[in-house]
């Protein structure tokens, strides 16, 4: 359990990092990604992008 909390939490400061430039493609604007402000602070969880782009992964290692 430990381990899959460890691999969502690093994917997520991955593909938050990466934002801007995969902004550019469309993702990070898919239906399941959430962006609110709280006091001036801009929160983003790019639920929907994070599962989109673990697929892709899984199938280029799983053919690879």
């Amino acid at each position: 359990m430990f381990r899959w909390l460890l691999t969502i939490f690093i994917a997520l400061v991955i593909f938050s990092s990466l934002l801007p430039w995969l902004e550019k493609w469309g993702v990070g604007r898919l239906p399941g990604d959430l962006r609110f402000s709280i006091f001036g602070l801009k929160i983003f969880l790019p639920f929907a992008s994070t599962i989109l782009l673990s697929l892709v992964v899984f199938l280029i290692a799983r053919f690879v």
